[in-house]
């Protein structure tokens, strides 16, 4: 017992010291041209700040060229006895799938139930950017507040179609609803990619931000905190000597033994490692073929929806409607964006001045939502490390890393909780 005790103490002091240690070191922010040119050639005398309406158009050319190649399909390799989704998806449910693309998805239907929200364009340092806006209706004296909403790979704003609705409908206990802004980041959806190497995920939030500027917003929210700080690598390996004294007991398999937290990225992160390296080369072999682009993707939505489910036919892909996922897939074909929306992976690795800021903590408030089958969960421990004020957190025992297609009204609920955590954490800001 004494052992255990001096062992205990002997880690907290570690952990203290290799903690100040870090944050005695905290990286200037690098200089950033918050104007720099992505479009083609060079920046124009005068830019064009007029905002466009847009709308979503599947049309017939691109609709029968897709089917053609869904029916001249080669028939696919089986799977192995025994075998579900170990080895990725499952072939017989990806015949499946596609058979229902080819036959039932309604492709007018879907578009138009995209475009039942305000769609518009904007250029923004020489790209086209995409993105719905959506403001509600509101009686006197309920304040509204601009949300802007960023998907991942290989989304697009199509991902939060179902949140918005709930988001933009004011709530008795609440004094507040949202202004929706739910944008397709650069090279994906409806907005333009650059040819230029650079931009990556620093580039696009400046991109953003000057998006949010044109649209009237100095102050808005996001969505996905994530700390990537060195010292919050160094405590994933500290915080494995004596998990309970870090992570509530609940969760400690989420993020314990670290041996499975290994086991895990390894077996599911080959694509981040090819994307981050070679993205040209798996976007070659996609870009000619739905059967492989709807497999690539798909098989990574249903291990991010459910991890636990490879042993099933689907992956996990069960716990999305088919339609959503297949609305999301031919966004991505009506466009041939499935290239330039892996090149960010690249682009996050390549330049120094990401690295800079992943490691610089944050005061803005902040919320954090963990869903069970989230791609990696960090406590609010490692959270604080780059969030300094995180003033919401929730964790749930179900759901996965696309919520807003998977358990919108889970997340909504705490989208509007959190803000209410933001509002009064500003206001006993102000009083002190």
């Amino acid at each position: 017992m004494f052992k255990t005790c001096v062992a205990v103490v002997v880690a907290a002091c570690a952990v203290g010291l290799i903690i100040n240690f870090y944050y005695q070191r905290i990286p200037k922010l690098p200089n950033l041209d918050y104007e720099k040119w992505w479009g083609e050639g060079v920046r124009p005398q005068q830019d064009d700040t007029s905002i466009r309406p847009f709308k979503i158009v599947f049309n017939n050319t691109m609709i029968e060229d897709l089917k053609s190649r869904l029916r001249s399909r080669r028939a696919f390799t089986r799977p192995m006895d025994g075998i579900q989704s170990e080895y990725g998806i499952n072939t017989v449910y990806l015949d499946k799938l596609l058979n229902y693309w080819l036959k039932e998805y309604d492709f007018k239907a879907r578009a138009e139930r995209l475009n039942r929200f305000p769609h518009f364009k904007t250029r923004i340092q020489g790209l086209d950017i995409h993105y719905i806006r959506v403001k509600p209706q509101v009686k006197s004296g309920v304040k509204v507040l601009p949300l802007l909403m960023m998907h991942g790979w290989p989304s697009s704003s199509k991902e939060f179609d179902m949140a918005i609705p709930l988001l933009t409908k004011q709530r008795k206990d609440y004094d507040f609803v949202f202004e929706v802004i739910a944008v397709d980041l650069p090279g994906f959806g409806y907005s333009e990619g650059t040819n230029k190497p650079g931009l990556n995920p620093l580039q696009i939030a400046i991109i953003m931000k000057n998006l949010m500027t044109r649209l009237g917003h100095q102050r808005f929210h996001t969505n996905m905190p994530f700390s990537s700080r060195q010292i919050s690598n160094i405590k994933y390996f500290i915080g494995s000597l004596f998990p309970s004294l870090f992570v509530k007991a609940p969760y400690i398999p989420r993020l314990y033994p670290i041996r499975d937290l290994f086991t895990y990225l390894m077996r599911e992160s080959g694509y981040f490692h090819l994307q981050a390296t070679k993205p040209d080369t798996i976007g070659a072999a996609l870009t000619d073929t739905p059967s492989g682009m709807a497999a690539y993707m798909l098989e990574k939505i249903g291990v991010c929806s459910n991890r636990n489910q490879l042993n099933t036919d689907h992956g996990g892909l069960n716990n999305i409607d088919m339609d959503d996922l297949l609305d999301t897939v031919t966004i991505m074909w009506d466009n041939e964006s499935i290239t330039r929306s892996m090149r960010l992976y690249a682009e996050a690795f390549a330049w120094p001045e990401v690295f800079v800021v992943h490691d610089i903590p944050t005061e803005v408030p902040t919320a954090a939502i963990n869903f069970l089958h989230e791609v990696v969960y960090q406590p609010d421990w490692i959270l604080r490390d780059k969030f300094v004020n995180l003033v919401h957190s929730t964790t749930l025992d179900f759901g996965g890393h696309f919520a807003a297609m998977h358990t919108p009204k889970e997340l909504v609920d705490d989208i509007f909780d959190s803000v209410a955590a933001f509002i009064k954490f500003n206001a006993d800001k102000a009083r002190r």
